[in-house]
């Protein structure tokens, strides 16, 4: 059970630089971008391809990310300049990417990354050669806590990008280009009669969503050693439950805040999956009626226990203007009586 946790952790980290992209798409932008389930899967079938071609894992991992930017900035175009409804556009941008994705892949629906180093591997064979694997565990074991990963290379490694990456969304968003993107997203009529081109940072900004998209597929697929033309589906859901999640736990506030909250809740969410997979009746075949009942929950509880704390505060507002009520009838009856 611990593996599965701990693994989850992982993943969550991974799948937090996909939803801190999907975060600048409908929350920054409020732009409903359905091009996720098409870049996550460019981001992985570059990074294979070109690992497989012999390329540096890092620089594969540097492509995927400029082509998932162009996929975002292809869909901010048609949307922009075309006048494509924004749902729509996305859908298409999804559907041309699944074709795109196969002919970068060689029309192979998968491609093993088993015998070829990514940055996965890259780091963990360098952290095999320290020491603090063997010192962490050690500790670990003398307070008590007998559970330990073989090895913490992969988490420190998603740390360390996901940090990099969560630094660079809080600087953007704080930046004057930034604060035209979100201004775009809350009131696009008001930013416009500033003369600020919206066009061009909605393009801007569904640019860097979708390169956060492809980043994320890119590290996903050198962390379980494959690409498949099909890994992204369902992608956009995921996204929009760890923002959700997120959201409903941690609330809104400022920027750092915010992306940390997105990031959680995509660990969370990976948590929350990885234990309800091991309920008996439950498979993995289950996972997108899991990430539904995720999102609803998600959703509605929080609706409630607002709901609940509104109900309370009316009804101790109701009893405190009765007794005063009460208390003003009292004194005038006395005042009559003299």
């Amino acid at each position: 059970m611990f593996t599965a946790i701990f693994g989850s952790i992982e993943l969550g980290l991974i799948y937090g630089i996909m939803a801190l992209g999907v975060y600048l798409s409908f929350r920054v932008l409020n732009f409903p971008d359905l091009t996720v389930d098409g870049s996550f899967v460019t981001g992985g079938a570059v990074a294979a391809v070109m690992i497989v071609s012999g390329y540096s894992a890092i620089v594969a991992t540097i492509a995927a990310l400029i082509a998932g930017f162009i996929a975002g900035c292809v869909t901010g175009t048609l949307h922009a300049k075309g006048k494509i409804n924004p749902l729509l556009s996305g859908i298409l941008m999804m559907i041309a990417l699944y074709s795109i994705n196969l002919r970068i892949m060689g029309n192979s629906p998968n491609i093993s990354l088993m015998n070829d180093n990514t940055i996965i591997s890259m780091f963990s064979d360098y952290w095999a050669g320290l020491p603090i694997d063997g010192w962490v565990n050690g500790a670990l074991a003398a307070v008590g806590i007998p559970f330990a990963p073989s090895t913490w290379a992969v988490l420190l490694l998603a740390i360390l990008i996901v940090i990099l990456i969560k630094a660079f969304t809080d600087y953007f968003l704080k930046t004057e280009v930034g604060l035209a993107v979100r201004a775009t997203g809350d009131n696009p009529d008001m930013i416009r009669s500033l003369s600020a081109n919206t066009d061009r940072l909605k393009i801007l900004g569904l640019g860097i969503s979708n390169g956060f998209v492809a980043l994320s597929g890119a590290i996903v697929t050198q962390y379980s050693s494959f690409a498949d033309v099909n890994m992204g589906i369902g992608m956009i859901i995921i996204g929009l439950a760890s923002v959700i999640i997120g959201e409903a736990i941690f609330g809104k506030g400022s920027v750092f805040k915010i992306t940390l909250a997105v990031i959680c809740g995509a660990v969370i969410y990976r948590m929350v999956v990885a234990l309800a997979l091991r309920v008996d009746f439950l498979e993995t075949g289950d996972m997108q009626l899991i990430t539904a009942v995720i999102v609803v929950g998600a959703l509605v509880i929080p609706k409630m226990l607002e709901n609940q704390k509104d109900r309370r505060r009316r009804s101790r507002k109701a009893r405190q203007l009765k007794q005063e009520f009460e208390g003003g009838s009292g004194s005038a009856s006395t005042k009559s009586d003299l």
